[in-house]
């Protein structure tokens, strides 16, 4: 285990570029940052000041899709800086909330992860609501059309939707945080046949209390989940049947999400918040290439 890189307030969404660089978040309100770093780690550098940026993924032409949560919108980037607002809403009355996490279907829609609440109301000046667990949340899943436009919602009422990544068998996982569930949809063709059902829990009920639950996720080319436990300070790691099938110790208690190394290394690199840092953790395996 190493730090790749430190000094990064509140960081997340971590992509592996085709390069063998890397994007992160900096959430810090003070700093708002989408950041790129050399493969090696030595070169550092600000893409972009959004706001809030929480979530990233990359198409296959490039472009960089930002789930803004300060801005509530979906944001198209460049590596040279310049962004767009793609989206803000799913139609008139369904403005978006606090947007989190993304994934890329293998049909190339984009899947999007609403918690569901307003982040003055979860996190009012940057500090977490000591009332959060008597909030209300309207977590949503919404997929966009990113040629047409077009968004729409698939699932909603989940209590502080997250995660989010798409499977070797082709189904969707989302996590939800409030109550430590992984949930599945089941797809064929690229069209969903099912509505969501549970999958498997990442909570470890000896581990620490408090605010807890999944965060980040992506599948290895094992066919296992690797979930970022925040609150828990681990990668709980589920089988293809939803069980525990190890939890990996993370330095600090706070890991928001990871992404894979390039292949070959079968490490995982996860942004930690309690350390400010990025930390490079083997695991044996390589992970299962994500869509475009």
């Amino acid at each position: 285990m190493r730090v790749f890189i430190s000094d990064i307030g509140f960081p997340e969404a971590p992509v592996l570029l085709p390069d063998g660089s890397h994007l992160f978040t900096s959430m810090l309100p003070s700093t708002g940052t989408v950041e790129w770093v050399s493969r090696d780690g030595k070169e550092r550098r600000v893409v972009a000041k959004t706001g809030r940026p929480n979530g990233l993924a990359v198409d296959r032409n490039g472009a960089i899709w930002v789930a803004e949560t300060a801005q509530r919108a979906l944001l198209k980037l460049d590596l040279a800086g310049k962004s767009v607002v793609f989206a803000r809403e799913a139609g008139p009355t369904q403005p978006f909330y606090f947007l989190n996490d993304l994934a890329f279907a293998p049909n190339g829609d984009l899947y999007l992860t609403d918690s569901g609440i307003l982040e003055s109301e979860f996190a009012p000046n940057g500090t977490l609501n000591p009332n959060w667990e008597n909030l209300t949340y309207d977590g949503h899943v919404y997929c966009i059309n990113t040629t047409s436009g077009a968004v729409r919602s698939i699932d909603q009422g989940i209590r502080f939707t997250n995660g989010i990544a798409f499977g070797p068998d082709g189904n969707l996982y989302v996590a939800e945080t409030l109550n430590g569930m992984i949930h599945r949809y089941r797809f064929k063709d690229g069209v969903m046949i099912g509505e969501r059902e549970p999958f498997g829990s990442v909570i470890d009920p000896d581990g620490p209390s408090g605010i807890r639950g999944p965060d980040g996720m992506k599948f290895g080319a094992d066919g296992k989940l690797y979930v970022a436990v925040f609150g828990q300070g681990v990668v709980t790691v589920l089988n293809q049947q939803g069980a525990v099938d190890r939890r990996i110790k993370v330095p600090g208690l706070f890991p928001t999400n990871l992404h894979f190394s390039v292949a070959g290394e079968k490490s995982i690199y996860v942004t930690e918040v309690e350390t400010a840092a990025v930390h490079v953790i083997p695991v044996g395996v390589d992970g299962f290439p994500l869509h475009g």
